[in-house]
């Protein structure tokens, strides 16, 4: 089988309950509108826990670093060590999911060229106070690593976005089934896409 074109890179995007909850749907939508990725997958759920465990698909040295990163956070602001780092980490993703259970998400598939790449650029760094400005997390939200490890709960950074295409396409099935992902043309792919721009000159 052929590869795909780098047109066809596909990624997933879901708006989280913190962006539903603050109408943030259009403001956050319309940035990636606007690059001229199309929409080919999107919409409104609930997630489940199960379904968000696979997503996360975390291993035990993820746990482990995010877990030091806690201890680290809460030695410097003289809290208590309670628990392993290995239990630290593990509370993260536990957060996530009761975080991504809590209400409504908005889940999409964005396809075009160099996709992931550029919707992680928009989207931004995960922590949101040092997100770059311009970014969605940078200028929408404010939360914080160390805040949210203090109140012993999920970063609110208003968007998941896939790492990367290989990410994108493990993590694209946990959300949508193939026959919910729509296949078609804009307009604007010929501007974007098409080697010989005959046919704009009447």
């Amino acid at each position: 089988m052929s590869e795909k074109h780098p047109k066809k890179e596909r990624t997933l995007v879901i708006i989280k309950p913190d962006g539903v909850q603050r109408s943030l749907i259009g403001e956050i939508v319309s940035r990636f509108e606007r690059t001229g990725l199309k929409f080919v997958a999107l919409k409104l759920l609930v997630p489940k826990a199960d379904q968000c465990w696979a997503h996360y698909n975390k291993d035990e040295e993820w746990f482990l670093k995010k877990g030091n990163r806690i201890i680290e956070d809460r030695t410097n602001q003289k809290l208590p060590i309670e628990k392993e780092a290995l239990e630290y980490g593990k509370d993260i993703i536990q957060s996530n999911v009761d975080f991504f259970t809590s209400g409504p998400v908005l889940a999409f598939v964005i396809e075009g060229n160099q996709a992931a790449a550029i919707v992680k650029k928009i989207v931004g760094g995960t922590e949101p106070t040092t997100s770059d400005v311009g970014t969605i997390r940078g200028d929408l939200t404010v939360d914080s690593y160390a805040l949210s490890s203090i109140d012993n709960r999920a970063v609110r950074n208003l968007v998941h976005c896939s790492d990367s295409p290989e990410e994108a396409e493990r993590e694209i099935p946990i959300w949508f089934a193939p026959e919910e992902t729509v296949s078609y043309r804009l307009v604007q792919d010929a501007i974007l896409y098409d080697v010989n721009l005959d046919g704009i000159l009447e």
